[in-house]
């Protein structure tokens, strides 16, 4: 089990993880959590009705991680549109955001919120021991799968990886190369990501 996750009886997923494992996850879920922001203000509506036709922003976030978080909806993928259809993608990816992005941030939000909380709950049943088994149910499950898809997607934006190529490279890097610890993260978050995904297929 260390190093990836397995299925549970009855559904779930666990891992076994050392003390600096729980560490670095922790940080980068309250890293992902900062870069996302707060939640609704103590002001906001208690209407969820309200709450469910509130606007968000029109425009893409200026951090190329948020960016990468929320990308626009409509693109082409044959290649550069035209102006005018350019000037179409851009209005209907401003509307498609405006109503849509704030729903999205909540949602990362508690997925970043629960891998913190059951590692916060792991660390202290295992206080002094070096590292635990962390046991998670179907629904905590999928919250961490979406998770480690947001964190390696950061990470991925922040080292400029853009197809799978960039990837390989990375694997090459010296160990002196100052991006090294973060490529690190990364591919082990994909190792976790991938065998989560593993123990969710049915």
């Amino acid at each position: 089990m260390p190093g990836h996750f397995e299925p549970l009886p009855g559904g779930g997923a666990a891992v076994a993880l050392d003390d600096v494992e729980i560490s670095i996850i922790r940080s980068l879920a309250v890293q992902l959590l900062e870069l996302i922001g707060p939640g609704p203000a103590e002001d906001a509506s208690d209407d969820p009705l309200a709450e469910l036709f509130a606007e968000g922003p029109s425009e893409p976030p200026a951090d190329p991680v948020l960016r990468r978080l929320f990308p626009d909806a409509y693109s082409d993928p044959g290649g550069a549109p035209g102006p005018r259809q350019a000037d179409e993608q851009k209005a209907h990816s401003a509307e498609f955001r405006r109503f849509t992005e704030n729903d999205l941030r909540a949602g990362k939000r508690e997925n970043a919120l629960a891998v913190v909380r059951t590692l916060d709950a792991l660390a202290s049943e295992a206080a002094g021991e070096g590292g635990a088994v962390l046991q998670l149910a179907p629904g905590e499950s999928r919250q961490w799968l979406g998770a480690l898809n947001d964190l390696r997607l950061a990470i991925g934006a922040r080292l400029e990886i853009t197809d799978e190529d960039d990837t390989d490279v990375l694997y090459r890097l010296p160990d002196e190369d100052p991006r090294k610890p973060m490529v690190m993260a990364y591919l082990w978050l994909g190792g976790l990501q991938e065998t989560l995904v593993t123990t969710l297929m049915p």
